[in-house]
């Protein structure tokens, strides 16, 4: 029960990654915000798991894209808890196109979610931390430093995600906040589902594996938990891969 008493709001948590999330951080003594925009029936089966292992769970509809709905998440959030102790972006999104094909607005979009939407949330998460400090961290993905098919602009956007992440870092570290980056593998979520020839890059990247298997939620949550805990307050700024070893340098 490291986290007892504490508040943590997870960004894209009614599915996926950000699902086990909120579920460890619960199942850890963490009262949980679980966010979603589109997926109302799938929140609130998180929202019960939460309860179910006897914490709280304020389920908030708002979409990342919208800066307005963004601080309205966090008035509720003030309202029904009064604080935020960890603050997890893992809402995520993608126009998922070559770069030739990649229009402005899909480009746009994406910045929006995955990017500006972290800024945002995290100005507003600071607010509401207590004098002790807190923790944040940003989903990222290996899409930042490698290249893959159709996958330009959230690789560029995790890019940037992870420059705010060594930012707010060195800024917010007088507040005693600590703030990373995990960068999660190819974890099979429904959100492959949607990138085009996603099997066979999922067939290249199993050949690769060192470990023998694909990253779970679980293996993120982990890490998470650790980062967000006292154990690791001297890792500040960083982006840590779980990823199997797939981005090993093999010889």
């Amino acid at each position: 029960m490291r986290f007892a008493g504490k508040v943590a709001c997870v960004t894209g948590s009614s599915r996926g990654i950000g699902h086990r999330l909120a579920v460890r951080f619960a199942e850890e003594g963490a009262d949980v915000v679980v966010n979603y925009v589109r997926n109302g029936e799938a929140a609130r089966k998180t929202a019960a798991e939460i309860e179910a292992a006897g914490r709280r769970a304020l389920v908030v509809r708002a979409n990342m894209a919208d800066e307005t709905k963004i601080k309205e998440m966090f008035n509720q959030i003030k309202t029904v808890f009064g604080r935020v102790d960890i603050f997890i972006h893992g809402a995520a999104s993608g126009r998922n196109r070559s770069t030739m094909e990649l229009d402005t607005k899909g480009w746009d979009w994406t910045l929006s979610v995955n990017t500006r939407a972290f800024l945002i949330a995290v100005q507003q998460a600071v607010r509401l931390m207590p004098e002790e400090g807190g923790s944040v961290i940003a989903l990222s993905s290996f899409g930042a430093d490698y290249v893959f098919p159709y996958y330009a602009s959230v690789g560029a956007s995790k890019a940037a995600l992870e420059s705010l992440v060594r930012y707010f870092a060195v800024e917010l570290a007088e507040r005693k906040i600590n703030v990373n980056a995990i960068a999660a593998g190819a974890v099979y979520t429904d959100a492959l589902k949607h990138f085009p020839e996603m099997e066979q890059t999922i067939k290249h990247l199993k050949a690769k594996m060192p470990s023998g298997r694909m990253v779970n939620a679980d293996d993120v949550a982990n890490l998470a938990l650790f980062l967000c805990s006292k154990e690791a307050e001297m890792i500040r700024g960083q982006t840590i891969r779980v990823d199997g070893g797939v981005t090993l340098p093999l010889v």
